[in-house]
C-alpha cells in the first residue's frame, strides 16, 4: 500500500503593516495632541483587515487599493468634522466667494502640526530598518482600546448636583447615555410649559419702542481674543446678561429663536414647525399697539435668512441693503451697508410717523466671518475682526447718541446671534460652527433704557443666572407693565427672579447640553454622547 501525503495549499506568512504603520502614528499623534476623537475597535478592524494573510500578490495589491479609500474614511470619521452629509444639506456653502474659499482652506494649516509630522516622518522612515514597528502599531491600538472601554459603559462619574430649572439630582448619578437622554428629555417637556403672560393693553402706559439689534458672530470669547470684552458699547448698557446662551451657532435658527422668545427653548427641530401666537414676541407687542418693523444690512438671500424670519409673521425689511452704498463685501461677495446708516435712515423715517409703539427687528452681519471692507476706490481689502467690531461698536454708539438727542423713550436690546468663533478648539476650526459649544453660544446680551427716568448708574446692572431669551421676552414684557404714567422705570425691580434656563444648545448636525457642570456633545447620527474635551490654558 503507498502512503499518499496530501500538501494542503500554505497562505502567505503574516504581513507587518508596512506604510500604513505611519497612518497609525500619525493617529498616536493627533490623540496625544487632542486633536482626534480616536475610535478604537473601527481602528483595530482595519489594522486586522491589512494584517490577514492573503495568497496571491494581485489579492495583496487588490487590498492595498481598498485599504486606501477605507484609511481616509476612518480618519475623517475619527474627527470632529461634519459629515459628508451635512455639506450637502447646505447648498449655501457653494455661493461662497473664492477669496472666502481660499481664506478658509488656509485655516487648514497648522505649521506646528506639520512639524510633528515632519519629524514623524523621518523617524519613522530611520527606524523601520531597526525595529518591528507594526509591534508598536498594534501595541498602541491595544493600549487605547483598553483606555478607551470605560467609556464604552457608563460614562464618568459627574460630580455637583444640578438638574433641569435648578431640580436636584442624586449626586451618585452618572452621565451615561441613558442619563443624559432623559435630562434632556425632561429639559425639553419643562420648556415646552413656559411662557411670557404679557399684561393687557395699559391706556395709561408711557408710549415708547422696543428696537432688538441682532449682531451675527459676537460672543464673549470673540471679545476676549481681540482685547475687546471691556468695550464702548457694552460700558453703556443698563443691564448686561452675564451668562446668556444663543442655544445655536447659525442664524437662521438664532433669529427664529429671538422672535419667539416669549415661549420656553424648543428643539431644533421645533423651530421649523410652526409656533404657537403666544411663542411670537413681535406678535405678543403688536396687540399691546407695537408696529413691527423688520431691517437688515444684507439682502437676507443666503441660506433664505429672510424666510426664516417672515415665517415668524415678521414683515418684509422696510429698506433695501442697495438702497445703500457698499460698506462691506460678504463671505459670499454680497454688498453689506453701514449699520449707521442704516439705523439711521430707518428712524428718521420712524420719528415722521406718528405711531405710539414701534418694533424693530434689525439684523447685522457687519462682524460675519470673511467679510471685506470696501475702500475708497471701490476694491475690497482684509479687515480683522478686531477692526470691523471697533467699527459697529462706534457706529452703534453714534446711534444711540440720536436716539438719546430725540427725547423719545426706547428700548434698545443687543442680542447677538451667536460666536464667530474666531480661535477654534480642539474639535473645530476658526470659523467653523457645526457643534455649538459654550465659547460660541455664549454671547454678550445688554438692555439700555433711553428716555425712561431712570437715575443715572455708573455701570450696568447684571444678570448672573443662566438665561436665554424667555428672560429677554419677560423683562420686555416688565418694561411695558412698568411704564404707568408718570412712573420712573425701576430697572433693579424688574431684573427680580427672571427665568432662568439650562444650557441646552443645538444644530442640524450637533446637540450641546451642560451635566452638572461638564458639557457633553452627540453629533448628528452617532447614539453616544461624549464629553466636550476641555481647552488648554
Amino acid at each position: 500500500m503507498t502512503n499518499t501525503t496530501v500538501t494542503l495549499p500554505v497562505l502567505a506568512r503574516w504581513p507587518g503593516l508596512g506604510g500604513w504603520n505611519l497612518y497609525f502614528f500619525a493617529k498616536f499623534l493627533l490623540v496625544a495632541l487632542g486633536m482626534l476623537d480616536f475610535q478604537a475597535l473601527p481602528n483595530l478592524l482595519f489594522a486586522a483587515f491589512l494584517l490577514i494573510p492573503l495568497p496571491g500578490r494581485w489579492l495583496r495589491v487588490a487590498r492595498q487599493l481598498v485599504a486606501v479609500p477605507i484609511g481616509i474614511a476612518l480618519f475623517y470619521q475619527d474627527t470632529w468634522l461634519p459629515p459628508f452629509s451635512r455639506l450637502l444639506a447646505q447648498p449655501g456653502v457653494l455661493d461662497f466667494s473664492w477669496a472666502y474659499l481660499a481664506e478658509l482652506l488656509g485655516r487648514f494649516i497648522n505649521w506646528n502640526l506639520l512639524g510633528a509630522l515632519a519629524l514623524l516622518l523621518v523617524g519613522y522612515l530611520y527606524l523601520r530598518h531597526w525595529l518591528r514597528l507594526s509591534t508598536l502599531s498594534l501595541l498602541g491600538l491595544a493600549w487605547l482600546a483598553v483606555g478607551g472601554l470605560p467609556l464604552l459603559g457608563a460614562g464618568p462619574a459627574a460630580s455637583g448636583v444640578a438638574g433641569t430649572r435648578g431640580e436636584p439630582v442624586p449626586a451618585a448619578a452618572t452621565a451615561d447615555n441613558a442619563t443624559l437622554d432623559s435630562w434632556l428629555e425632561r429639559f425639553f417637556s419643562s420648556e415646552r410649559e413656559r411662557v411670557t403672560a404679557f399684561p393687557a393693553v395699559n391706556a395709561d402706559e408711557q408710549p415708547f419702542d422696543l428696537l432688538v439689534i441682532n449682531i451675527c458672530s459676537l460672543a464673549w470669547d470673540d471679545l476676549s481674543a481681540v482685547g475687546l470684552r471691556e468695550n464702548p458699547l457694552l460700558s453703556r448698557m443698563d443691564v448686561i446678561f452675564d451668562q446668556f446662551n444663543s442655544a445655536t451657532s447659525y442664524s437662521g435658527p438664532a433669529a427664529i429663536r429671538v422672535l419667539r422668545a416669549s415661549c420656553g427653548q424648543s428643539s431644533h427641530a421645533d423651530l421649523y414647525q410652526p409656533a404657537p401666537e403666544q411663542c411670537l414676541l413681535f406678535q405678543n407687542l403688536a396687540r399691546l399697539g407695537f408696529q413691527s418693523n423688520t431691517l437688515l444690512n444684507h439682502s437676507g438671500r443666503f441660506d433664505n435668512f429672510i424666510g426664516d424670519i417672515t415665517r415668524q409673521n415678521m414683515p418684509q425689511p422696510g429698506l433695501r441693503n442697495t438702497d445703500f452704498p457698499r460698506a462691506l463685501v460678504g463671505f459670499d461677495g454680497s454688498p453689506i451697508a453701514s449699520d449707521l446708516e442704516v439705523l439711521r435712515r430707518w428712524w428718521g423715517q420712524r420719528t415722521s410717523k406718528p405711531a405710539e409703539h414701534v418694533s424693530l427687528f434689525y439684523n447685522s452681519i457687519s462682524l460675519h466671518d470673511g467679510n471685506r471692507i470696501v475702500t475708497a476706490d471701490g476694491g475690497t481689502q482684509v479687515a480683522d475682526y478686531a477692526t470691523r467690531a471697533n467699527r459697529l461698536f462706534g457706529e452703534l454708539g453714534a446711534f444711540l447718541d440720536e436716539l438719546e438727542h430725540s427725547g423719545r423713550r426706547v428700548v434698545v436690546a443687543i442680542v447677538p446671534e451667536h460666536g464667530a468663533a474666531l480661535h477654534g478648539d480642539r474639535m473645530q476650526l476658526s470659523g467653523m460652527r457645526e457643534i455649538p459649544t459654550p465659547s460660541i453660544t455664549h454671547v454678550p446680551v445688554g438692555l439700555k433704557f433711553i428716555g425712561m427716568g431712570q437715575p443715572a448708574r455708573s455701570e450696568a446692572l447684571h444678570v448672573t443666572a443662566a438665561s436665554s431669551y424667555l428672560a429677554l421676552s419677560e423683562l420686555i414684557s416688565r418694561v411695558y407693565a412698568g411704564l404707568g404714567q408718570q412712573q420712573v422705570l425701576d430697572v433693579p425691580a424688574l431684573l427680580s427672579d427672571l427665568p432662568t434656563t439650562e444650557q441646552v444648545a443645538e444644530t442640524a448636525g450637533a446637540q450641546v447640553l451642560d451635566y452638572q457642570g461638564r458639557a457633553y456633545m452627540r453629533l448628528q447620527g452617532q447614539p453616544d454622547w461624549q464629553p466636550i474635551p476641555k481647552e488648554r490654558p
